[in-house]
């Protein structure tokens, strides 16, 4: 049994197309074929359902290909060791995030103390991330919705108010708090469906006893806030964002009734390999979520 054997059987495992597999490989699809149906031969063991030209991985293909995941993984997280160890790697953290706003400062004040490193930053909606951080393609995850899979630790940072926005002159405008049922007839401008943000804040307008009804959806913060502006909507905003962008956002309200808050955690997995760079990385992250809280506590 040879890498490359397992490396044709994972492409064609993820594809379930032969043709298609034998493309992004760039090999004949003959070959490909013949050396799928070796590999079944060393195994003793079909790997795929076959019916006319439609191949389908079977359950002895999906308990294979599991170790063959694990296998390419060991062997990726063993070269970063080794890189590491012969200061042949650049110090780079991979970092996933779904709520971006956090990240400038963040950022700013960790390269501050370490200038050398360099950040590889995904922007992915909360139900992508878990795959990214099991094959181990990224080192951590910042997320407001528990990351939850073997291996994968994920560690509660801080805990905040989500409050709603209102336009200029809009009847709630002259208040400080809200009860959110008083909204149910409102129209709300929201994150993309997907986004941890999203999914929280209709969680809580579920809890108030209504769906929202979306009059636009978008994935940055400052823009929903200028679409309130204009009056074409209200919207829910984390307490982190108006302290980050104090005055850039219309009227704000305190939500009463329910209770709604967001906890920011840090996830990343036990079972890859992170660099020291990372592991100071952690910490430092840690650090700086205990002083902004500290911070929301005194607002």
């Amino acid at each position: 049994m040879e890498l490359l054997q397992l490396h044709y059987f994972q492409t064609v495992a993820r594809l379930e197309h032969m043709t298609k597999a034998a493309k992004k490989l760039q090999i004949a699809q003959p070959s490909l074929s013949k050396t799928i149906s070796r590999l079944e031969e060393d195994l003793g063991a079909p790997l795929f359902n076959r019916e006319h030209r439609q191949i389908k991985l079977n359950e002895f293909g999906k308990l294979f290909l599991k170790r063959v995941d694990r296998v390419f993984l060991e062997l990726n997280e063993g070269r970063k060791e080794i890189l590491e160890l012969s200061n042949q790697q650049e110090s780079k953290i991979t970092l996933a995030v779904t709520i971006p706003r956090v990240l400038p400062d963040l950022l700013k004040s960790f390269l501050s103390q370490y200038p050398n490193v360099k950040f590889q930053q995904f922007l992915q909606p909360s139900s992508f991330v878990k795959g990214q951080l099991v094959e181990g393609k990224i080192d951590y995850c910042l997320s407001s919705i528990p990351i939850d899979a073997p291996d994968i630790v994920w560690e509660p940072l801080i805990t905040e108010e989500v409050y709603l926005i209102v336009p200029p002159g809009h009847p709630f405008s002259n208040r400080d708090t809200i009860k959110l049922e008083e909204a149910k007839n409102e129209s709300f401008i929201q994150m993309h469906t997907g986004y941890g943000f999203r999914n929280l804040t209709d969680q809580f307008c579920y809890e108030a006893g209504f769906t929202p009804h979306i009059a636009f959806e978008g994935d940055d913060p400052t823009v929903i806030g200028d679409l309130v502006k204009q009056g074409l909507g209200i919207a829910f905003i984390p307490e982190m964002t108006l302290l980050h962008q104090f005055g850039q956002f219309p009227h704000s309200l305190r939500i009463t009734e329910p209770h709604c808050l967001r906890t920011i955690g840090l996830a990343w997995s036990k079972s890859n390999y992170l660099s020291e760079t990372a592991q100071q990385f952690r910490e430092f992250v840690k650090d700086y979520f205990k002083v902004l809280s500290t911070r929301l506590k005194k607002d």
